[in-house]
């Protein structure tokens, strides 16, 4: 095993090399032979005398400023060693002390820490280093000190070689807690870590956020200062500024407590452990040091306040460190601790609820503005660094709002204005639509009723408008799956079953007074009623079917508005819904060709032109419907819908037996069979005039280059052409009401045009 040996350096005026090391007088504060000897360091003189030059000689320089503070604390080593001296704690032991003045000097104190580190029982004063030191026997078995946390460190480092218990009553860096670093390191006052805590609890209770630090330039004031600017920049408070003073400047005013654990003292050689884990009482508290080596101890909360000039401390409160908590006695220091609110240190005022913090160009985060939260965001307390979101589907928030709001679920409700008149004008049709079909069932039999189609195709004309307006009550109330998936269904099959009679009626029309063979051969073929309806509302059943399977139509719920959800129907297909559409639109385009071509029928029994006005209608209504239902948003929108479906269906219903009831109830007389066959001979005479005109001036032009003077020949055979073509069209249209025929004819009820 490798042995080094030192000699002690001598703090003389000349270096000696063989020669023990005499320690001068100005040194050692107190020395007391013992059994045990306890070293002690404390800062007796304020500070050593500082030369001009740079020191040239390795020696002890004179201290000056004497601390009475500081030495009734070395007193009070000495009472405590001899108090266990003069009991019966340690019978036949006796407790020596070395104590040393480190002159508030880290070099001092490392000088009386290698005397306590020399050998015992030597007889020079020397200090062995080894691999292991197990079983080496120093001179000191503890120390004592010292009070500053910079000279505490420089110690505790030397210390460590031996695993020599120390205490300190002062020293109270964070750093010291570390147990690797300072593994024989134990003190009776609370980490720093606990200190700036506090103050960080006492400034944060007390609503500041803008303050400044002082602090020591040395280890202690340094560590401590980014403890503390660490904790409180956690709880938001800013330092307005620094600053750093010389070391050892500050009056020291810390009250001491002599620890008493050596009267615990078993053994040398578990010195160390027995400290670690020695718990005593005072005053009912229990006092022990922890896994650390920190003392659970706590701090006395005290109030520098001038009154009358003067400057009194008074207690205000106990931290408690485990708990993290102000401990006040009595009420009157309550008191004192709630004024310290009063006490304005913040940069900015605080924002209050509603709003949030606005960081304007200062380097600092308490040097702020408050600004309204926005639309849809919030803060429920004051000084909120961001605003909080509402969840946009189901809440909402005005500006500089408090708390979130429940959305209102709207649609177009039944008792809503524009729903009642929408309704009442659905009622009205019905009304309508029963009392034709009551004026078309009374009056069965005239030429009226029987040049509509008969009284059943007007029955099922009648009953489709009925459901067409009663599917706009499908449109109101709160959505359900079952009305989204009909109310579209109901009115595209019933209106296309409307169209494709009226489309039957149209072409029976044309076809009735179409005097040219080769148009009236292929209207013949055309015409198939049961057939044209059957075809053309099947292929809109097929198309509603495959829409319902492939792309139903659904309850959904719109949250793009900022404060309302609109439930509505999605109509699952536009192309779907187009399609049905565009659908009805053909049948009604062509069922206006064939109605325009007819418009020059008789008067009162013409129902083509009004058909062709229908049907106008039909078209201008939902040309406007599409711009307007894709620029419409909100609960209104089912509304755009009703109104077109009001529009075109009253337009229809009105252009096709509104005419038809006024010849009924007001011109009666014309309601005849015999009215009804005059107005139609003198509507075939007419024609037949006109086509005979046609082919007489046809003939003229083909025969003008050999024929110079018109014989009355010529016009006889003309004008019989044309009586011809009259009886012709007037037998056709006898035929067809079976009223005018011969009585030799079997008489036969049919369904005319």
């Amino acid at each position: 095993m490798a042995l080094l040996i030192i000699p002690m350096t001598c703090f003389g005026s000349t270096l000696a090399t063989s020669q023990p090391c005499q320690t001068p007088d100005d040194f050692v504060a107190a020395t007391s032979p013992g059994h045990i000897m306890i070293g002690g360091l404390f800062a007796i003189h304020e500070k050593m005398l500082s030369s001009e030059d740079y020191p040239r000689r390795p020696e002890i320089q004179k201290c000056v400023g004497f601390e009475i503070s500081i030495f009734l604390q070395a007193l009070a080593m000495i009472h405590s060693i001899e108090m266990i001296n003069n009991s019966p704690l340690l019978s036949g032991v006796t407790l020596g002390y070395e104590i040393y003045d480190t002159c508030t000097e880290a070099t001092v104190a490392m000088a009386a820490t290698l005397r306590f580190l020399s050998k015992l029982s030597c007889s020079r004063e020397t200090m062995e280093f080894k691999c292991d030191h197990s079983s080496y026997m120093p001179r000191v078995k503890a120390v004592i000190g010292a009070g500053y946390s910079e000279i505490t460190m420089a110690v505790s480092r030397m210390l460590n070689l031996q695993l020599m218990p120390q205490v300190s009553y002062e020293s109270t860096a964070e750093i010291l807690s570390d147990k690797i670093r300072f593994p024989s390191f134990l003190r009776t006052v609370p980490s720093d870590f606990y200190q700036t805590k506090a103050m960080a609890h006492l400034i944060q209770k007390s609503g500041w956020n803008w303050i400044g630090i002082i602090a020591t330039d040395d280890d202690y004031g340094r560590l401590a200062l980014n403890t503390f600017a660490v904790q409180i920049t956690a709880n938001n408070v800013c330092i307005a500024f620094k600053e750093v003073l010389p070391a050892f400047l500050s009056d020291n005013t810390i009250e001491i407590r002599i620890n008493e654990t050596l009267e615990k003292i078993i053994a040398e050689a578990q010195l160390l452990d027995v400290l670690k884990n020695v718990t005593f009482t005072e005053e009912g508290n229990s006092f022990h040091f922890d896994a650390h080596g920190d003392m659970n101890t706590g701090y006395d909360i005290v109030l520098w306040k001038e009154i009358n000039g003067h400057m009194t401390i008074t207690k205000m409160a106990q931290y408690d460190l485990k708990n993290d908590v102000f401990i006040i006695t009595d009420q009157e220091t309550k008191n004192e601790f709630r004024n310290l609110k009063q006490i304005q240190s913040k940069c900015s005022k605080e924002c209050s609820p509603g709003q949030m913090k606005k960081t304007t160009r200062s380097q600092h985060i308490c040097c702020y503005e408050c600004v309204n939260c926005p639309e849809n965001h919030y803060s429920n307390q004051t000084d909120m660094d961001h605003c909080l979101l509402c969840n946009n589907e189901t809440h909402w928030a005005p500006v500089r709002s408090t708390r979130c709001f429940e959305k209102e679920v709207e649609y177009l409700n039944w008792n809503d204005s524009l729903a009642i008149l929408l309704l009442a004008l659905s009622l009205l049709g019905i009304l309508f639509v029963l009392a034709i079909g009551i004026i078309f069932t009374r009056n069965l039999n005239t030429p009226v009723v029987k040049s509509s189609g008969g009284l059943l195709v007007c029955y099922v004309i009648l009953l489709c408008h009925f459901l067409n307006f009663a599917s706009t009550g499908f449109f109101i109330g709160e959505p359900q799956d079952f009305t989204c998936k009909t109310r579209q269904t109901l009115f595209g099959v019933s209106f296309t079953l409307c169209i494709s009679c009226i489309l039957m009626k149209s072409l029976k029309i044309l076809l009735a007074f179409s005097f040219d063979p080769k148009l009236q051969n292929f209207l013949k073929c055309l015409y198939k009623p049961i057939l044209i309806i059957f075809t053309c509302t099947g292929i809109q059943v097929v198309i509603c079917t495959i829409w319902l399977i492939f792309a139903a139509p659904a309850v959904e719920e719109n949250i793009s508005l900022p404060r309302v959800i609109i439930l509505e129907c999605e109509e699952g297909s536009v192309l779907a819904f187009g399609t049905m559409l565009g659908y009805i639109a053909i049948l009604a385009f062509i069922c206006f060709i064939f109605a325009f071509k007819g418009r020059k029928l008789p008067e009162h029994y013409n129902e083509a032109k009004f058909i062709t006005f229908g049907m106008l209608i039909y078209f201008i209504a939902w040309i406007t419907f599409i711009p307007v239902y894709a620029t419409t948003f909100g609960k209104y929108l089912p509304a755009v819908e009703i109104i077109v479906i009001l529009i075109s269906n009253y337009g229809i219903l009105c252009c096709t037996f509104f005419p038809k009831c006024y010849v009924i109830l007001c011109k009666q007389e014309t309601n005849t069979k015999s009215a009804f066959l005059k107005m139609i001979y003198s509507y075939s005479s007419h024609a037949a005039s006109r086509l005979a005109i046609s082919h007489v001036s046809l003939d003229s032009t083909n025969s003008s280059i050999t024929m110079t003077d018109p014989s009355s020949g010529g016009r006889s055979a003309a004008w019989q052409e044309g009586k011809d073509l009259q009886a012709q069209a007037f037998a056709h249209i006898c035929r067809e009401n079976a009223t005018c025929v011969s009585k030799i004819l079997p008489r036969k009820r049919i369904s005319s045009i």
